[in-house]
């Protein structure tokens, strides 16, 4: 999974007053909870933006001004219930030798042969649940529907990744190729075809 850098400022006021001041100068209040205790920060809202805004997942290098650096996964953002601004981010820390749960976004690759004859590709998870050591978490989860026809299903404990474990359970239908009006058709017209032969 990959890393992106971010930069922030100790907070010492966290209070309402001081989260309020922050906003206004672009800065969102942080924190991350790590194995030896819980650190609030700062960060800026445009580099905070790489985090919330993206379908990816990442890992990020917290350096906080004075010399306190972490890594951590993001876990939870709050908006404001009106305006949709980011009041607030929480981080988990990451270490090398522990795992850790995270949600990754699934992408689909190859060209189903249910699709072609017709039928509509239905995928009804953007993001699958999942464990696994630091080392081990890719960028996705790779679903390939080649071999896919019509009426298949594509569940959860289809699915395989070294080192990581899927948390989310086993019969949840991730993807699967829908029988279309077009598909009927196209079923009945070869269904015809056989029988003159």
């Amino acid at each position: 999974m990959k890393t992106l850098e971010l930069k922030g400022q100790k907070r010492d006021n966290t209070g309402k007053r001081g989260s309020k001041d922050l906003r206004l100068a672009e800065m969102v209040p942080c924190v991350i909870y790590g194995v030896s205790g819980t650190t609030h920060f700062s960060a800026e809202l445009a580099e905070l933006k790489n985090f919330i805004y993206s379908p990816e997942v990442f890992f990020a290098n917290i350096a906080i001004e004075g010399g306190a650096t972490f890594k951590g996964v993001m876990r939870e953002v709050q908006f404001h219930p009106v305006t949709d601004a980011v009041n607030h981010v929480d981080f988990y820390e990451v270490k090398d030798e522990n795992s850790v749960k995270v949600e990754l976004p699934v992408k689909v690759v190859g060209n189903s042969a249910g699709v072609r004859a017709g039928g509509r590709l239905a995928v009804n998870v953007r993001k699958l649940k999942v464990e696994a050591l630091p080392k081990d978490l890719p960028d996705f989860i790779e679903l390939d529907i080649t071999p896919m026809n019509i009426g298949d299903k594509l569940r959860i404990s289809q699915l395989s990744v070294p080192g990581v474990t899927f948390l989310d359970a086993a019969n949840v239908v991730v993807a699967a190729v829908q029988v279309t009006r077009n598909s009927r058709s196209a079923q009945t017209e070869e269904a015809k075809t056989d029988g003159k032969k």
